[in-house]
């Protein structure tokens, strides 16, 4: 397998890596931590534990884990006009995955969650994206953080 583009190439075929990351077009991607909520979880509605961690090597999540199909349920215009944010669900019904897109529609970042269950929607709340899973969790992230940004 060619080791550059590999997001993009994932990206435009529908799929991504099956490791939880927030992964970039140029291939760098940072481990990403997400405890659930998922469709276990009894307390609909709460929170979602999201944190970024280390830098996470693309092919060799690839190699050791394979890929899944994703598939886009939302696509919401940003309110400053820069692009838009996008998300959905994919593999099994716990797995979830956002996406922030620029104004031409090319890949920002994409963020992949094996136990976030799919994401329905988002408000905006000044700078702030509110998404929503299937069970009415919301995982909040900040538009002006230099890793969503």
């Amino acid at each position: 397998m060619e080791r550059s583009g590999i997001v993009l190439r994932l990206w435009a075929a529908g799929e991504m890596p099956y490791r939880d990351g927030l992964y970039r077009p140029d291939d760098t991607a940072l481990d990403l931590d997400v405890e659930g909520p998922g469709t276990y979880h009894p307390d609909a509605g709460q929170p979602i534990p999201f944190r970024l961690g280390e830098p996470l090597p693309v092919a060799q999540a690839v190699d050791a884990d394979g890929t899944v199909e994703v598939d886009r349920f939302f696509e919401s215009p940003l309110p400053d006009g820069s692009g838009s944010l996008c998300g959905g669900g994919g593999g099994m019904g716990n797995i979830g995955h956002l996406a922030r897109l620029d104004a031409d529609g090319s890949l920002r970042w994409a963020a992949f969650m094996f136990h976030s269950n799919p994401f329905l929607g988002v408000r905006y709340e000044g700078t702030t994206a509110v998404f929503s899973n299937d069970w009415w969790n919301e995982l909040r992230l900040d538009l002006t953080d230099p890793a969503f940004a």
